[in-house]
């Protein structure tokens, strides 16, 4: 399957909290996107891996994804080894994306910065053609996505640039509260978290709209590459202001 966009969480939800925006207004315009889930999230406070599970899928519909698979590797004890890029290569190979999305290169939680390099390792590693690897017994052809951007998500960091995401983001909100278990709840019966009191979803808003400020729109995703992004014209920027 040929995709456009294809981008990885360590955990179900960290991609509707960090690019489901961008995501969700790729879609609009016809790009096909599909999403990998490295872990299924089985250390949370709350609920369980099944629960996610229900939950990922949920959110994957409200984001209007061609696809969605989940890696099964060790949530919190996963590592950057062979095996993992491995596997990273081959779900690249298999939905060939010109993009990749993942996670910031450091954050709160420390699978978030572990996880960003092992995609951005396997995503350059999947353009080597003597990397072999197959799914079913079908030899994958090399491919390398052309960009690898990394969606800021709990700490703040400095955005190389930002998405607008502004029409798009009660439908981003909708997909993060398809995690029922997770967030917006003051359900008891187990412990609270950080994300799970409903003013979490202020601080998403907070975000959105700070990074929405600095290009003069109301809500924006923050994006960190290290490879330079270039135009080819200067048009788009006319056209913001004609």
């Amino acid at each position: 399957m040929k995709t456009d966009i294809l981008a990885f969480g360590v955990h179900p939800d960290d991609v509707e909290l960090g690019c489901s925006g961008t995501i969700i207004a790729a879609v609009s315009e016809g790009k096909k996107v599909a999403v990998v889930d490295l872990t299924r999230g089985e250390l949370g406070t709350r609920g369980t891996a099944e629960t996610r599970d229900a939950e990922a899928a949920d959110a994957a519909d409200v984001m209007g994804l061609v696809a969605r698979e989940n890696l099964g590797m060790a949530d919190g004890f996963f590592e950057n080894n062979e095996e993992n890029i491995r596997k990273v290569i081959t779900v690249i190979r298999k939905y060939r994306p010109e993009i990749v999305l993942c996670n910031a290169p450091e954050d709160r939680h420390p699978d978030h910065g572990r996880s960003s390099k092992l995609v951005s390792d396997a995503a350059f590693l999947s353009g080597l053609r003597k990397i072999a690897t197959d799914i079913d017994g079908t030899v994958q052809e090399s491919w390398r996505p052309k960009y690898v951007f990394h969606y800021i998500q709990d700490r703040y960091l400095k955005p190389d640039f930002v998405y607008d995401i502004s029409a798009h983001f009660e439908k981003k909100i909708a997909s993060v509260l398809c995690y029922k278990t997770q967030f917006n709840t003051l359900d008891a019966s187990e412990p609270a978290t950080y994300i799970s009191n409903p003013d979490f979803l202020d601080v998403i808003k907070s975000r959105a709209l700070m990074f929405g400020k600095r290009i003069g729109v109301r809500y924006a995703e923050g994006y960190i590459t290290t490879k330079m992004v270039g135009i080819t014209s200067f048009d788009a920027f006319i056209q913001e202001t004609t």
